[in-house]
């Protein structure tokens, strides 16, 4: 199984990528075993069928880059050096999470220590963040500038990380520094036009992926759309929901629409 996949434009190219990070739901063979079974089976944790709901996207001309392994063998969307995200007391799973967002233990016995999470981040990390820095280059040298648009969902209530129910959409950009601000207006105008429950900045305001490339003083900008998964899957999120995602497809539709405008 390779690492990540990347889906190239079929149309004229225009100047955004879009990253999924934690759609993929495949463990390595050569640590598979150290996973229980039924969370190998359901990785819950999983932004489930995100690189289904954007496939629109190279119709568009914006190239894809989906990851293939679980975020539980290593989170692509944390810092490398396991520095917290947050510091408001929410549940943050770790670069190598060794539970769920629920707090439910993953592994059968031991837990990765610091060699095998060193291996990891060799093995499976570093080739997304450098394939991703690699293709924003690119872009930026062919276009002028480059958009990474870092695409997430989140079961509507989680517990772990907040009591209350989690808005539909929530439009990060690490508190407006990982973009520029007429970026910033053109996604959040297509978005609000959608009439769903709109957030910016709270209560995600972009992960690593988002905070370590965004680089709007260099042309290089990003953006992260969470959003909850009942705006595209049935109401017991575990299956896609043809006649929502539809809905929830035009409006992507219209923000990346808007994006290209305001870029080009």
């Amino acid at each position: 199984m390779e690492l990540f996949k990347v889906i190239e434009p079929r149309a004229k190219a225009v100047p955004i990528i879009i990253s999924s990070p934690h759609s993929g739901t495949y463990f390595p063979n050569e640590i598979v075993d150290q996973f229980k079974a039924e969370h190998v089976a359901r990785p819950d944790d999983t932004d489930w069928f995100i690189d289904r709901l954007y496939d629109f996207a190279p119709s568009l001309g914006i190239k894809m880059i989906t990851a293939n392994y679980s975020r539980w063998v290593i989170d692509l969307n944390r810092d490398p050096q396991s520095a917290p995200l947050y510091n408001d007391g929410r549940v943050i799973t770790g670069l190598v999470p060794t539970t769920n967002f629920n707090g439910d233990n993953l592994y059968r016995a031991e837990t990765p220590d610091q060699e095998e999470i060193d291996r990891r981040l060799k093995s499976y990390y570093l080739p997304y963040h450098q394939k991703v820095g690699q293709l924003l280059e690119e872009t930026r040298a062919q276009l002028g500038q480059a958009l990474l648009f870092d695409a997430h969902s989140i079961r509507k209530v989680v517990p772990g990380i907040r009591q209350e129910a989690f808005p539909d959409l929530i439009l990060g950009d690490n508190d407006e520094q990982s973009a520029s601000s007429t970026v910033i207006q053109a996604a959040w105008e297509a978005l609000n036009s959608s009439g769903k429950d709109l957030q910016h900045n709270h209560p995600f305001k972009g992960g690593h992926i988002t905070r370590s490339f965004g680089r709007p003083e260099k042309n290089i900008h990003a953006l992260q759309l969470e959003m909850a998964k009942t705006n595209y899957m049935d109401n017991t999120e575990t299956e896609y929901d043809q006649s929502r995602a539809d809905e929830m497809r035009k409006t992507l539709v219209l923000m990346f629409e808007a994006l290209i405008d305001k870029l080009s």
